[in-house]
């Protein structure tokens, strides 16, 4: 009879510790303990690439988007997201229940894009970034488009008289909180923020068209916008084909993996 309930003991522990509610889940707190575990990637990018050059036994599940491989990762289907560090923030403060790994998959710089025939324009935005952040306008931006719970802050009015024409940006509206669609319909972010002072700063009104990631380049390139920014990592490929301001935001690949 012993013998009897005592296997009985058994079976249930280890039916209790298959279930995650009884197992204890290992925190995590570094890449390493990623190596061999299961990342949850949006289709369409090259972060699955990125992981394995520092996790070479990691695998994959594919997802329509960040959101959905993040929520992937909350609900125990994945053990962690890999994608564009600020991004994955904005996520885990809204959704909550998430953590973004302090140590990078890789680190990479963003910046505005022109044309390599307008140099004027790299330096306009160069002189506005540096100039924000001297006097302290930049750390205000942070605060509200990168809060640590929650949602971004709304965008401030950025009068421009316009008196000089207009400046076309050109942004991908799917890389909140750089750029995005608020409640009202309106393209807002850091990098439209941004956009609206180097607009103003030049006495132009901001002109913002909404385009898919993979066109914003060609439609620089063509003329139909005078600068592109969503986020945009400063490569050297990228380089052949446009200018690049300085660096405004040093981002790159991360994990987000359960709180």
């Amino acid at each position: 009879m012993k013998s009897h309930s005592f296997r009985i003991a058994v079976v249930l522990l280890i039916s209790c510790l298959s279930l995650s509610g009884c197992a204890k889940r290992e925190k995590v707190t570094g890449l390493k303990q990623l190596e061999g575990k299961e990342f949850a990637i949006p289709t369409g990018t090259v972060a699955d690439q990125l992981v394995l050059s520092k996790l070479p036994t990691a695998k994959f599940k594919y997802f329509n988007t960040v959101l959905d491989a993040a929520l992937a990762v909350k609900d125990g289907k994945a053990d962690a997201a890999a994608y564009d560090e600020p991004i994955l923030q904005n996520i885990a403060a809204k959704k909550g229940g998430m953590v973004v790994l302090k140590e990078m998959i890789t680190v990479d710089n963003y910046g505005f894009a022109v044309r390599k025939d307008n140099p004027e324009l790299k330096q306009a935005i160069d002189s506005v970034v540096k100039e924000l952040k001297d006097n302290g306008t930049t750390d205000q931006m942070m605060k509200r488009w990168f809060p640590k719970t929650g949602s971004p802050a709304p965008m401030p009015k950025i009068a421009s008289t316009g008196k000089n024409g207009v400046l076309r940006l050109g942004t991908a509206s799917v890389t909140e909180p750089f750029s995005f669609v608020d409640g009202s319909g309106e393209v807002v972010g850091y990098d439209i923020e941004l956009a609206k002072h180097i607009a103003n700063k030049a006495g132009k009104r901001l002109e913002v068209v909404n385009m898919d990631f993979g066109g914003m380049i060609p439609a620089l390139m063509s003329g139909k916008v005078d600068m592109i920014a969503a986020c945009i990592t400063i490569t050297e490929e990228r380089k052949k084909q446009v200018l690049f301001s300085d660096p405004y935001y040093v981002g790159g690949i991360a994990a987000l993996v359960k709180e």
